[in-house]
C-alpha cells in the first residue's frame, strides 16, 4: 500500500513537472526561476521533453510532405547521425556552459544547465509535431508558411534556453548575452579539441598498422 502511494506520489510529481514546461514557454523569466530555485522541474519531465525532440526530429524526415521540403529516402538516413546532431551539441552546451560558471560566477549546477536546456527545447517538439501533420495538407504556394514556422520553433527554443541560463546562473541580460556567446566559444574549442584528440588517435593507429605490416613483410 506504501509502495502503491509513493509510486502515485512519484506520476503525479512527474506530470506536473511536464506540464510545468508549457508555463516556461509562456512565462519564461518567472518559470526558469522557478525551475531550479523552486525545485518544480525534475529529470524525467526533461528527458521525456529531449526524447520527445529526438523522436520528432527522425518522424519529420519520413511523414514531412514532399511540397514543403525535398523528398528524403529513408533507406539512406543514418538514424544515428541524426540522433546526434541533437545529442551532440546538447553535450557540448551543457558541459561548456557548466564550466564557465566559475569564470562568471554562475550559480547553476551541471544537472540544473541540462534540465533548463531541455525544458527550453519544448517548443520544438510541440510545433513541430502538428506542423509536420499539417504539412501534409499545404499546397506548394503554402510552404512557405511551414518554412516560417519551423524556423520560429527552433529561434523560441534558442531564446528559452538563452533565458533559462540567465535565471539559473541569476545573470543580468548583458551578462548573459555575453555569457551565452562564450558558452558557443567554448562549444567551437572543444569541438576543435575533439579533432584534434581523434586525428591524433587515427594518426597513430595508421602509424601502428604501418609498422606491423613492414615487420610482416620484413620477416
Amino acid at each position: 500500500m506504501i509502495a502503491a502511494l509513493k509510486r502515485k506520489e512519484t506520476y503525479q510529481k512527474y506530470w506536473k513537472s511536464l506540464k510545468f514546461g508549457f508555463y516556461c514557454m509562456t512565462h519564461p523569466l518567472d518559470g526558469f526561476w522557478d525551475l531550479t530555485h523552486e525545485k518544480r522541474g525534475t529529470y524525467a519531465a526533461a528527458n521525456t521533453i529531449l526524447i520527445a525532440t529526438l523522436m520528432i526530429r527522425v518522424l519529420k524526415l519520413k511523414y514531412t510532405s514532399f511540397v514543403v521540403v525535398a523528398p528524403v529516402y529513408w533507406e539512406d538516413i543514418n538514424i544515428f547521425m541524426i540522433l546526434a546532431s541533437v545529442l551532440f551539441p546538447l553535450a557540448l552546451w551543457v558541459v561548456g556552459n557548466w564550466a564557465l560558471t566559475t569564470l562568471f560566477d554562475g550559480k547553476g549546477r551541471l544537472g540544473q544547465v541540462y534540465m533548463a536546456t531541455c525544458y527550453g527545447m519544448l517548443p520544438y517538439p510541440v510545433i513541430m509535431i502538428p506542423l509536420t501533420i499539417i504539412s501534409n495538407f499545404v499546397t506548394t504556394d503554402e510552404a512557405e508558411f511551414y518554412t516560417t514556422l519551423s524556423a520560429l520553433a527552433l529561434a523560441y527554443a534558442a531564446l528559452l534556453i538563452v533565458a533559462a541560463m540567465g535565471q539559473i546562473h541569476e545573470y543580468s541580460l548583458a551578462k548573459n548575452i555575453l555569457f551565452t556567446i562564450a558558452s558557443l566559444f567554448a562549444m567551437l574549442v572543444m569541438i576543435f579539441l575533439l579533432m584534434l584528440f581523434f586525428s591524433m588517435i587515427s594518426q597513430g593507429v595508421a602509424y601502428f598498422v604501418s609498422l606491423v605490416k613492414e615487420l610482416l613483410f620484413r620477416i
